[in-house]
């Protein structure tokens, strides 16, 4: 490990709030790379090349001070990392009067170092979860490397998980960057389990566990977790989130496929009822499972049919006939009373709409064949 002047700043201001008398800190070749008089910074320290040869304190008297280079009376005490000498910490001062707090100093010193270490493994740990959990679910990875990765980061993968998509609308650059990581700290609390990544400035990937029971997974336990998870963000004052259920998978390789899922439900909820802020998949199945129709040449096949209707449909009746059906499963009793219309006339518009599309919706599979268009169309 390398002392950096960064670091030594933080030792220099902490420990002469403690004590009022200068403190330099030297890096492992005795060149002062921080201290409380900054025109010192860059010099050598004959007394921290002491220390570090001797590998042990150095006590600089007055009367010594006249033939060392950049020394003032002081004590110079060595800091160590894994038993390592990586740097000096100096207080400048007549030893007798500064004797006392040279061991409060030096742990002070080594205790910044030891936290500061302590927050870049953490840091660089959570980036490679953040690394290993972009690689999963894009599928890049497959079940030995997915639980190679696990047991390298320590990460408990026994609990079936599923995917959910956190979007945050970006306001100002400062505000959002705030937003994003308060959401991902409180994902994060430890008890929940949660995997979590930023994929991207405005994306949030959970990969959470889920409750299971003969194969099944509970759907509504995880809806009421969102609503929860909606209702503490906006306790902390974030309400400009749309948040995304995927389908489960119980191989935890399949991930992936969940992740895609969310994503899918998210782009469709989003277009279907944008001021919505949760979309389950449950809730969109057949709109998700359609969509890779919507590019194919049977896809444009299927939009035909409605594309026909709309254009004779000006009013926009027999469009509103049609959506009446399907809510009601093609039952015409249910369908005519919700439209306020006689059977008489809900027939009359059905053939109507047989003749324009020559499809006709008296039929299961007529039914079926515009209900798909008719989502595919959106």
């Amino acid at each position: 490990m390398l002392l950096d002047t960064q670091l030594a700043q933080q030792i220099v201001d902490r420990t002469m709030a403690i004590i009022e008398t200068n403190i330099n800190v030297m890096d492992q070749y005795g060149i002062i790379i921080s201290s409380g008089d900054p025109k010192r910074i860059g010099q050598i320290h004959d007394g921290a090349l002491l220390a570090i040869n001797h590998g042990d304190t150095v006590e600089i008297t007055e009367q010594s001070s006249y033939g060392l280079k950049g020394v003032k009376p002081g004590i110079n005490l060595l800091l160590k990392f894994n038993q390592n000498i990586i740097g000096v910490v100096g207080i400048t001062g007549h030893p007798e009067d500064i004797r006392n707090y040279a061991a409060l100093v030096k742990m002070t010193s080594e205790m910044i170092i030891e936290r500061s270490l302590l927050i870049e493994q953490l840091q660089w740990d959570k980036r490679h979860v953040e690394e290993f959990i972009s690689s999963w679910i894009n599928g890049e990875l497959d079940q030995n490397e997915i639980n190679n990765w696990a047991q390298r980061l320590s990460l408990d993968l026994s609990e079936p998980r599923v995917a959910v998509v956190i979007e945050v609308e970006q306001n100002t650059q400062a505000n959002h960057l705030s937003t994003i990581r308060q959401i991902v700290e409180l994902l994060e609390f430890p008890k929940r389990n949660n995997l979590v990544a930023v994929i991207a400035m405005n994306e949030i990937v959970v990969l959470k566990p889920c409750k299971v029971s003969n194969h099944q997974w509970d759907h509504s336990h995880e809806s009421q977790r969102i609503d929860e998870l909606l209702a503490t963000l906006d306790k902390h004052g974030i309400d400009n989130v749309q948040i995304a259920l995927g389908q489960f998978y119980s191989n935890l390789a399949q991930l992936p496929l969940s992740y895609q899922s969310a994503k899918q439900v998210l782009a469709l909820g989003k277009s279907h009822s944008p001021q919505s802020k949760k979309f389950l998949f449950d809730d969109l199945r057949i709109p998700v499972l359609l969509t890779p129709l919507s590019n194919s040449w049977q896809g444009e096949q299927l939009r035909q049919s409605i594309i026909k209707l709309k254009s004779h449909d000006k009013s926009g009746q027999l469009m509103k006939t049609l959506y009446s059906l399907f809510e009601h499963q093609g039952n015409l009793k249910h369908c005519s009373e919700s439209l306020f219309i006689h059977r008489n006339t809900l027939r009359y518009r059905l053939n109507k709409i047989e003749d324009i599309t020559q499809i006709s919706p008296h039929n299961f599979s007529g039914l079926v064949e515009l209900y798909i268009a008719s989502q595919i169309t959106k």
